[in-house]
């Protein structure tokens, strides 16, 4: 899922928990949530990997289908 810039509508380009507009030159922070309730998700870190856990029943969640959504706060 491509990221798009909320002020001019560009791709943004994601580097973590931050996604970078290279058009306007504003950064947005990203909030992962998870792919079947869309609710935040927990992020865990430990010994340099970071993994994502649903609290709403749906337990570990793969890198690979979190969805991340600009953090509006």
């Amino acid at each position: 899922m491509e990221l798009i810039c909320p002020v001019c509508h560009q791709a943004l380009e994601r580097n973590g928990e931050t996604a970078h507009c290279a058009s306007c030159e504003k950064d947005f922070k990203l909030e992962a949530r998870c792919p079947d309730c869309h609710q935040p998700l927990q992020v865990l870190k430990a010994c340099g990997a970071v993994d994502y856990f649903c609290q709403n029943g749906h337990g570990l969640i793969s890198k690979k289908r979190v969805e991340f959504v600009i953090n509006n706060e």
